[in-house]
């Protein structure tokens, strides 16, 4: 046991070690607690793998963990150059499954790849060592690719809240991003007396700008996002109304 640890905080191998402890309490505490957590990181994120979804909002480390791009929005769309990072996200299923998810994974494949390696070839205390754990990390791609394909029907079709879907057509919401044309951007409704974050495109193709006010006419035919238009609310309580269309 004492010669697991010391491996496993090693030189070589203690920063994923760490960072696997930090997932590990990130994901009890999430599970155990079920608190929302509400720390607000104003990030500007640009995120063009499939659906261009512009999101100029502060991001909850919650949203971090559900956040999912859809793949079959990156295939309807062959005539966009996409970079390098994105292909390789896209691939190994960064994309189609929570980020947080996938990430886990990732993190906790490399850290025993690592170990085990470094362990065999006694390669913990030295430069040798470093060199496996800059190697390990194609290897640890292609297992959680394998490891974590399984899932994408799963989390398809599990809804976040864990009980019956919301019905949020005639329900208004108000814009977390930029959208226009077939650009996909998100939203926040509240359903229930719960805010909920949802995936939306502009029904008429027309520019919604952020935090403009907005109302949701009906989910897509795929599920994976609904059909806004723009709605200019004076009582300025659109978030809480629903519409009567």
């Amino acid at each position: 046991m004492n010669s697991v640890i010391e491996i496993a905080f090693s030189p070589v191998n203690i920063t994923l070690t760490i960072l696997v402890i930090l997932l590990i309490l990130y994901w009890l505490f999430n599970m155990i607690s079920g608190i929302d957590f509400d720390l607000d990181i104003d990030v500007d994120v640009d995120i063009d793998v499939d659906a261009d979804i512009d999101i100029d909002t502060a991001t909850s480390i919650t949203d971090l963990a559900n956040a999912e791009i859809n793949r079959d929005d990156v295939i309807r769309n062959p005539k966009k150059d996409y970079k390098w990072w994105q292909i390789i996200l896209i691939y190994f299923n960064f994309v189609g499954l929570p980020f947080m998810f996938t990430f886990t994974c990732w993190i906790f494949i490399w850290w025993l790849c690592t170990v085990i390696s470094t362990s065999i070839l006694h390669s913990y205390n030295n430069k040798f060592g470093y060199t496996l754990l800059i190697a390990g990390i194609l290897p640890s791609l292609i297992l959680t690719k394998i490891f974590t394909t399984p899932f994408k029907s799963f989390f398809k079709n599990l809804n976040p809240d864990g009980d019956l879907p919301t019905n949020l057509a005639g329900r208004k919401g108000v814009m977390l991003s930029k959208i226009s044309g077939d650009k996909m951007g998100s939203a926040e409704v509240l359903a229930d007396g719960n805010p909920m974050s949802i995936y939306v495109k502009a029904f008429d193709g027309e520019t919604i700008t952020y935090k403009q006010n907005i109302v949701i006419l009906k989910q897509s035919d795929d599920t994976n996002f609904y059909w806004v238009l723009p709605f200019e609310d004076d009582d300025d309580n659109s978030d809480s109304d629903n519409l009567n269309l």
